[in-house]
């Protein structure tokens, strides 16, 4: 029972703790003159993803048996898995039920405006609710330059995704030595993103403190830690991100921790718990973080961070684990890189198509379904 309490009570305080970073981490980004998606791809992503690659690096350098640094192994390739299927599919799902409220409230005035049936302003006011309904789930989530930059991200992943699955299936000498080109990659995906500049702001202002513009997107909150300025000092900003990601640490791996007692108390083995439980635990705050923004009508913020949490969860944890493991998988690991595959190929063939929808994003769950129902038989 005390398992489940704190489990929820951990989901509770890693979502409130996101929504500080969140609102703290878009400050920083101003005050470090950065673009707009690189506070998604950047620092929103490596602050939460930093924690995990903690752990890989504690699992890989401190275990003592192989069974305890192949929990680092897992944890490389369990996280994209998780964010690739999971993360999106609750970025879509959010955004369905964000549309459909929105549809609800423009419905609500043409409902209430008494038109005989026939006229022309009863075909507009039908029509004008078929066209906010037809937003909900027909309507792209970007337009072409954001779409053909997402794309770019997830071919980046797919490329060093590819290569580090490869990896795992053969045994050479220096292997090892590759772990250094991973870190290399994700220096260079990171010097691309930063380079690209800041952006110009859309309102000096802050929503609510005298901003005029219309874009959610370019608009920051007040910073939490001082809600009455509307220019925060730079030791709060900081303070409000660090101390948001402390807590985001500290209660992950709480949360973690009673998914590990509470598998067992309901029947499932450990490798399940370990496998399929364990990289969505890992993965919470970067779709809790997907999720916050999606509310505030920040998609694009919402889609960096989770393309960027990839492309860290591609290389730092799976550089360390090159350099400190024989990093050799077995069925259950191929498995799931074989999904990760697939489930990237379905995002790059809708964002091909321009059909790169809520609804198609909210599928990319299902590719998680199926590799639960695979692990069956892979652990049986």
């Amino acid at each position: 029972m005390w398992h489940l309490v704190l489990l929820i009570a951990c989901a509770v305080a890693i979502y409130l703790s996101c929504e500080w970073f969140v609102n703290a981490v878009e400050w920083l980004g101003s005050r470090l003159n950065v673009g707009k998606m690189a506070v998604g791809t950047i620092l929103a992503a490596f602050g939460t993803a930093l924690p995990e690659s903690v752990v890989t690096l504690v699992a890989v350098t401190t275990g003592r048996t192989p069974e305890a640094k192949d929990i680092g192994v897992g944890a490389a390739m369990g996280g994209p898995l998780a964010l690739a299927t999971v993360a999106y599919a609750a970025t879509g799902v959010a955004l369905l039920l964000k549309r459909r409220r929105q549809r609800k409230d423009q419905a609500a005035p043409a409902a209430a405006v008494a038109v005989p049936a026939g006229t022309a302003g009863a075909a507009a006011g039908r029509s004008g609710v078929a066209a906010a309904d037809g937003q909900g789930r027909g309507e792209a989530l970007s337009d072409l330059a954001e779409a053909a930059r997402l794309a770019k991200d997830q071919r980046w992943f797919l490329a060093v995704f590819v290569f580090k699955v490869a990896l795992g299936l053969v045994a050479f000498a220096f292997k090892p030595a590759l772990g250094l080109v991973f870190f290399a990659t994700y220096a260079v995906y990171f010097w691309r993103e930063m380079r690209g500049g800041p952006d110009v702001p859309a309102a000096e202002g802050v929503a609510g403190h005298g901003g005029h513009g219309g874009d959610d997107e370019d608009v920051l909150e007040p910073l939490k830690l001082q809600p009455r300025r509307a220019s925060p000092a730079g030791w709060a900003v900081v303070v409000q991100t660090l101390a948001a990601l402390v807590v985001i640490f500290f209660a992950s791996q709480l949360f973690v921790h009673q998914l590990d007692a509470i598998g067992p108390m309901i029947g499932l083995p450990a490798a399940v718990t370990a496998l399929l439980l364990s990289p969505i635990a890992t993965e919470l705050p970067e779709t809790m973080n997907a999720i916050i923004w999606v509310r505030q009508g920040k998609t694009k913020l919402a889609l960096a961070n989770i393309s960027g949490a990839m492309m860290i969860q591609a290389t730092v944890p799976s550089g360390l684990g090159l350099l400190f493991t024989a990093w050799k998988f077995d069925a259950a690991l191929i498995w799931s890189g074989a999904m990760t595959m697939v489930a990237i190929v379905y995002l790059l063939v809708t964002l091909r198509a321009r059909k790169f929808t809520p609804m198609r994003l909210a599928f990319a769950g299902l590719f998680y379904l199926v590799f639960a129902l695979g692990l069956v038989p892979i652990l049986t």
